[in-house]
């Protein structure tokens, strides 16, 4: 029997650097009323939200995830070229086939390293910052470019009170690498396929030629029946969450041997501003303790959500690099991933610099 090579191990990671896009056009409330039968105390009242940012003019997931990846690496200020993998972690991606992890290596000058995406809904950012971490420390990249990039205005009914007013659009990138003392604790991750059609969508690729066949030569812009869009069972996914997060949360800091007393910041998912204190109260954590609220003026961007929710706190000096956080992402799947990590350096170059 040959003696095989064996990749060179490690033991700790990092989150070395944080890059963000977030789209020019700012969408409030009552924009949103517009069209939606329902108003801005209502929509604030139940989730928190005040504005949330749409692409328009030639932005795009492909734009605003390069961007991103761009920034990540210029504020971890490794070169490129050490960059082994692409992970991008994606629920509305234009297409299928061709995936877009590819397509952003390519876009940011790394044509040729391993590229893919990742599908896990809210919690892709959990699943893929994981793998990425289990990537480097089994020594089968130096470094991992890690994007959650979302448009969910694309793939929204603009009337439906259930989904409408919630979602935003943006992207948020971390370059891993390896570090001295461990930054990214073991992920705690799961899913629940039993309640999976409580985010779902309306809309499949079709199964039989028959089916493919009805859709044929139908504009997806114009005709429901060709134009994919979210939908979601609220009262479903609140009491999935209400079960689920509380035990996740608690195996999340078991699992990484620390307490309450330890985290210096909670980043959840940005699904909520209302569960978000909920779940900061039933962990005990102090009144004072800091907080992601990105939601607020960015709408709940699933994928994007917790890269861009913890770039806000780190650019508007909410959080401070080398801060103990925790981190929880859940939705469609349904599914959650959870770390505790410590925070990357406050970014030189921000997701604002470019907004008005």
């Amino acid at each position: 029997m040959a003696n095989l090579a064996a990749n060179p191990a490690r033991t700790n990671v990092a989150m070395l650097g944080i890059g963000a896009c977030r789209p020019k056009r700012l969408v409030s409330n009552d924009e949103v009323c517009e069209v939606l039968d329902s108003s801005d105390e209502w929509i604030f009242e139940r989730s928190g939200i005040r504005n949330r940012r749409w692409i328009s003019g030639d932005e795009s997931a492909r734009t605003l995830a390069a961007t991103a990846a761009e920034r990540a690496i210029t504020n971890a200020g490794i070169d490129r070229e050490k960059i082994g993998a692409l992970i991008l972690a994606t629920g509305s991606w234009k297409t299928k086939i061709p995936h877009g992890g590819p397509i952003i290596a390519y876009d940011i000058g790394l044509n040729g390293i391993p590229a893919y995406d990742v599908a896990a809904g809210c919690g892709g950012f959990g699943y893929g910052m994981g793998i990425a971490a289990d990537t480097v420390r089994a020594g089968s990249a130096e470094y991992v470019l890690v994007v959650g990039v979302e448009t969910m205005s694309v793939v929204m009914d603009p009337t439906d009170r259930g989904t409408a007013f919630i979602f935003g659009d943006g992207a948020g990138a971390v370059v891993i690498g390896p570090s001295e003392e461990n930054g990214i604790s073991p992920v705690v991750w799961g899913s629940d396929g039993e309640h999976a059609q409580a985010i779902s969508q309306n809309y499949d690729i079709p199964e039989y030629m028959d089916r493919a066949q009805e859709y044929q030569g139908k504009d997806p812009a114009t005709d429901p029946v060709g134009r994919m869009v979210v939908t979601m069972e609220g009262s479903a996914v609140f009491r999935w969450a209400a079960i689920t997060l509380p035990k996740a949360l608690t195996s999340t800091m078991e699992l990484a041997g620390v307490n309450t007393s330890d985290i210096e910041v909670f980043i959840p998912h940005q699904a909520n501003a209302r569960i978000s204190e909920l779940m900061k109260k039933n962990l005990g954590f102090p009144d004072d303790l800091p907080m992601a609220n990105d939601i607020e003026n960015t709408g709940n961007t699933s994928a994007a959500s917790i890269p861009l929710a913890m770039e806000e706190m780190l650019a508007t000096g909410k959080a401070k690099g080398g801060q103990t956080a925790l981190l929880l992402g859940f939705g469609a799947g349904l599914s959650y991933a959870g770390a505790v990590v410590t925070l990357p350096p406050n970014p030189t170059i921000s997701s604002f610099d470019d907004l008005d």
